[in-house]
Protein backbone atom coordinates (compact mmCIF):
# COMPACT_ATOMS: atom_id res chain seq x y z
CA UNK A 1 0.00 0.00 0.00
CA UNK A 2 1.24 3.21 -0.92
CA UNK A 3 0.83 6.18 2.10
CA UNK A 4 -1.23 9.14 1.22
CA UNK A 5 0.82 12.25 1.52
CA UNK A 6 1.14 14.39 4.94
CA UNK A 7 -0.30 17.67 5.08
CA UNK A 8 2.57 19.34 6.65
CA UNK A 9 1.13 22.57 7.71
CA UNK A 10 -2.45 24.10 8.06
CA UNK A 11 -3.64 27.71 8.13
CA UNK A 12 -6.49 29.40 6.86
CA UNK A 13 -6.41 29.44 3.09
CA UNK A 14 -3.23 27.09 2.94
CA UNK A 15 -2.55 23.79 3.00
CA UNK A 16 1.13 22.71 2.24
CA UNK A 17 1.43 19.18 1.59
CA UNK A 18 4.17 17.06 1.42
CA UNK A 19 5.32 16.13 -2.53
CA UNK A 20 2.90 18.50 -3.66
CA UNK A 21 3.17 22.05 -2.27
CA UNK A 22 0.29 24.62 -1.07
CA UNK A 23 -2.97 25.09 -2.03
CA UNK A 24 -5.98 26.43 -1.01
CA UNK A 25 -8.18 22.69 -0.70
CA UNK A 26 -6.81 19.11 -1.57
CA UNK A 27 -7.96 16.09 -2.61
CA UNK A 28 -6.10 13.37 -1.22
CA UNK A 29 -5.53 9.67 -1.11
CA UNK A 30 -2.90 6.55 -1.46
CA UNK A 31 -0.17 7.21 -3.02
CA UNK A 32 -0.63 10.85 -4.22
CA UNK A 33 -3.32 14.21 -4.72
CA UNK A 34 -4.00 17.40 -6.35
CA UNK A 35 -5.63 20.49 -5.68
CA UNK A 36 -9.84 20.39 -5.23
CA UNK A 37 -11.39 22.21 -7.55
CA UNK A 38 -15.16 22.69 -6.51
CA UNK A 39 -15.93 23.73 -10.00
CA UNK A 40 -15.07 20.24 -11.14
CA UNK A 41 -18.26 19.15 -9.42
CA UNK A 42 -21.02 22.23 -9.04
CA UNK A 43 -19.74 22.02 -5.10
CA UNK A 44 -20.80 24.99 -3.08
CA UNK A 45 -20.84 24.83 0.60
CA UNK A 46 -24.50 23.76 0.60
CA UNK A 47 -25.23 21.14 0.25
CA UNK A 48 -21.80 20.72 0.21
CA UNK A 49 -19.30 18.02 -0.41
CA UNK A 50 -21.31 15.63 -3.19
CA UNK A 51 -20.71 11.96 -4.24
CA UNK A 52 -18.74 13.04 -7.45
CA UNK A 53 -16.36 14.89 -4.98
CA UNK A 54 -15.26 11.21 -3.03
CA UNK A 55 -15.48 9.07 -5.94
CA UNK A 56 -12.10 9.88 -7.05
CA UNK A 57 -10.33 8.93 -3.64
CA UNK A 58 -12.36 5.41 -3.24
CA UNK A 59 -10.87 4.81 -6.95
CA UNK A 60 -7.63 5.54 -5.83
CA UNK A 61 -7.83 3.01 -3.07
CA UNK A 62 -9.02 4.69 -0.11
CA UNK A 63 -10.69 2.78 2.31
CA UNK A 64 -11.08 5.28 5.00
CA UNK A 65 -12.09 9.15 3.94
CA UNK A 66 -11.35 12.27 6.18
CA UNK A 67 -13.80 15.12 5.22
CA UNK A 68 -12.94 18.55 6.38
CA UNK A 69 -15.98 20.90 7.06
CA UNK A 70 -13.62 24.16 7.10
CA UNK A 71 -12.00 26.06 9.33
CA UNK A 72 -15.40 27.26 10.58
CA UNK A 73 -17.35 24.16 9.41
CA UNK A 74 -19.32 26.38 6.81
CA UNK A 75 -18.78 22.71 4.11
CA UNK A 76 -21.39 20.55 4.50
CA UNK A 77 -21.82 17.42 3.26
CA UNK A 78 -24.77 15.26 1.32
CA UNK A 79 -26.36 12.35 3.05
CA UNK A 80 -26.25 10.65 -0.45
CA UNK A 81 -22.38 11.08 -0.17
CA UNK A 82 -22.34 9.50 3.59
CA UNK A 83 -24.68 7.39 2.03
CA UNK A 84 -22.72 6.20 -0.92
CA UNK A 85 -19.29 5.53 0.92
CA UNK A 86 -21.34 3.64 3.20
CA UNK A 87 -22.73 1.33 0.97
CA UNK A 88 -19.26 0.31 -0.25
CA UNK A 89 -17.87 0.25 3.45
CA UNK A 90 -15.94 2.72 3.30
CA UNK A 91 -14.96 4.46 6.60
CA UNK A 92 -15.78 8.07 7.29
CA UNK A 93 -14.10 10.89 9.36
CA UNK A 94 -16.05 14.07 9.45
CA UNK A 95 -14.61 16.73 11.01
CA UNK A 96 -13.47 20.52 11.18
CA UNK A 97 -9.94 21.13 9.01
CA UNK A 98 -7.54 21.70 11.70
CA UNK A 99 -9.46 18.22 13.80
CA UNK A 100 -9.43 16.47 10.21
CA UNK A 101 -5.85 17.11 8.91
CA UNK A 102 -4.96 15.33 12.64
CA UNK A 103 -7.06 12.57 12.02
CA UNK A 104 -5.96 11.58 8.81
CA UNK A 105 -1.85 12.44 9.63
CA UNK A 106 -2.27 9.98 11.92
CA UNK A 107 -3.93 7.22 9.81
CA UNK A 108 -1.58 7.87 6.30
CA UNK A 109 0.80 4.69 7.71
CA UNK A 110 -1.32 2.22 8.67
CA UNK A 111 -4.65 2.84 6.65
CA UNK A 112 -5.75 3.26 2.91
CA UNK A 113 -6.68 6.44 3.53
CA UNK A 114 -8.05 9.63 1.35
CA UNK A 115 -9.29 13.15 1.91
CA UNK A 116 -10.93 16.04 1.11
CA UNK A 117 -9.97 19.26 3.12
CA UNK A 118 -11.20 22.74 2.97
CA UNK A 119 -8.69 25.33 4.17
CA UNK A 120 -11.28 28.62 4.64
CA UNK A 121 -15.07 28.50 6.42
Amino acid sequence: MENAPRILHVEWGRLEIEGLGTVKDAKLYPGGGRAWDWNETGTRHRPGIQTADVEELVTAGATTVVLSRGMDQVLEVTPEALSWLEERGVTVHVAETRAAVAIYNNLITTTAVGGLFHSTC
